[in-house]
């Protein structure tokens, strides 16, 4: 069952994973363990026999080779074969959080040689606990129960009636 894909990126993603494998003999950087050999080596004869190393097509792009996440695992091998330190998982920042706040211009009262001292909060007073015995008694007619009880239901006679047909 081969998939539509494209020759040249067939052939690309081919040396892609032969490139890595060599880099990693040659020992550049730390040795790839026995599951990232193995990955290579899986993925390299998956593309040369079906031509496409993935079946589900919402993995990766139609006419690719290699479904995204084989992508980026290869990307990690390959960086790893040439000696280059990995980033790992890293949080990225909202788009708006790149740029600094521009300063904006003050009322002509405030001077721009002084500096702008904030006002300290208020302090904010702690709770404190109350035994149960000093607080007022419930008003009478009020419910104080917590825990509501299950509606009673009554059969009504008379409802609907059925029809025979």
């Amino acid at each position: 069952m081969t998939r539509e894909v494209d020759e040249r990126k067939k052939r690309a993603a081919l040396r892609k994973l032969r490139k890595a494998a060599m880099l990693a003999e040659k020992g550049l950087g730390p040795p790839l363990s026995d599951w990232e050999r193995e990955f290579l080596e899986e993925v390299e004869g998956r593309i040369e026999k079906f031509g496409s190393a993935f079946a589900d097509p919402m993995k990766g792009a139609e006419g690719e080779a290699l479904s995204s996440l084989q992508q980026a695992k290869l990307r990690e091998i390959d960086k790893k074969a040439r000696g280059k330190p990995s980033r790992g998982l890293q949080t990225r920042k909202p788009m708006g959080m790149k740029r600094k706040p521009v300063p904006r211009a003050r009322d002509h009262d405030v001077e721009a040689d002084e500096p702008e001292i904030a006002p300290e909060p208020p302090a904010k007073p702690k709770p404190t606990l109350v035994p149960a015995s000093s607080l007022s008694p419930p008003e009478p007619g009020k419910i104080t129960r917590l825990r509501q009880t299950k509606p009673r239901l009554t059969v009504i006679e008379g409802g609907a009636k059925k029809t025979e047909n």
